[in-house]
């Protein structure tokens, strides 16, 4: 069963790149999240995922919304991802794909991890699901314009 618009975000807790927990019921303590699974660190279309949530990051973080990109390769090979591409924001280690599961994200082909993207608001409900293997950017471009859209404006 995949997680779907209107529904509560699995809880994890999981290591980053730099090995340290990551537990998404903090993370959301503190902002929305933007949560993106991607099939495998420097392939393609997962590098011009990557660069595109961090050539938009600042534009997350004004809008109050923290990337994580998720996948089943381990801390280190998330961290010499992170580090040749210079990306700011979190790369969590899903080795075994039990959160992926938990999620419900398909494969394609039977074959190749999925690419699915989820905006869960502070509640930890998800507020928007965009699920394209071939259209990377345009997870970050939908990510983007739904919690500028729903996310209430915070005072400056």
């Amino acid at each position: 069963m995949s997680i779907k618009t209107g529904e509560q975000a699995p809880d994890f807790t999981l290591p980053r790149q730099d090995g340290t927990a990551v537990r998404l019921k903090e993370l959301l303590q503190k902002s929305w999240v933007v949560l993106y699974f991607y099939p495998k660190d420097d392939t393609p279309g997962c590098t011009q995922e990557a660069c595109s949530f961090r050539d938009s990051y600042e534009s997350f973080k004004e809008a109050g919304a923290e990337v994580i990109g998720i996948s089943s390769q381990s801390t280190a090979s998330h961290e010499a991802f992170a580090s040749k591409h210079r990306l700011p924001f979190i790369l969590v280690s899903d080795e075994g794909g039990k959160v992926r599961k938990e999620y419900g994200v398909p494969s394609t082909l039977g074959l190749l991890p999925g690419r699915v993207t989820y905006v869960i608001d502070q509640g930890g409900t998800v507020r928007h699901v965009f699920n394209s293997q071939f259209n990377a950017r345009k997870h970050v471009t939908e990510a983007l314009e739904v919690i500028q859209r729903l996310r209430p404006a915070q005072p400056a």
